[in-house]
């Protein structure tokens, strides 16, 4: 309403704010909206991977296992934006202590759907799509403080 009152008013101060400002200020959610947004597309993005594993044996399947497992990985990544909003998750998503497993995991999207798509490989579109949860996994657990080292220190002494 206070809009209206400054637009019929001539009192538009908005047109000299940022295109980003108007924006955010005409999309703002409440807390409670987020967080029901959020548990929406997570759980929508979950299904879609346990589908397209379940999918892996019909026919035609490879693809859409490799398609709804991307989408669904996809999905349960950007419902964090909702919590951060999406500019806030692009930073934390490049920052340095994260951007190459940042990298690492939209790579590993992009060659799980040339595999399924333009190889057409099943063994090479399951050792991408193992390899996408490993690069997702690690990309996650940098957000935990110092769970990244411990890891590190598990598996090296594993290997010793």
């Amino acid at each position: 309403m206070d809009k209206l009152k400054k637009a019929l008013s001539g009192d538009d101060a908005d047109e000299e704010s940022g295109i980003v400002t108007q924006f955010s200020d005409a999309t703002t959610l409440s807390w409670s909206t987020r967080i029901k947004a959020f548990i929406v597309c997570f759980v929508v993005g979950v299904s879609m991977s346990i589908l397209g594993s379940c999918l892996l044996f019909a026919p035609n399947g490879l693809v859409l296992f490799g398609v709804f497992y991307t989408l669904g990985n996809v999905l349960s990544l950007l419902s964090t934006c909702f919590l951060m909003g999406p500019m806030s998750q692009l930073k934390k998503m490049f920052a340095k202590t994260r951007v190459i497993a940042t990298i690492l995991v939209l790579v590993m999207f992009v060659l799980t759907l040339v595999c399924a798509f333009a190889i057409k490989n099943p063994a090479l579109t399951i050792v991408c799509c193992v390899l996408q949860f490993v690069a997702l996994t690690w990309y996650s657990i940098s957000y935990i403080p110092f769970a990244r080292d411990a890891v590190k220190k598990c598996f090296g002494s594993c290997l010793e």
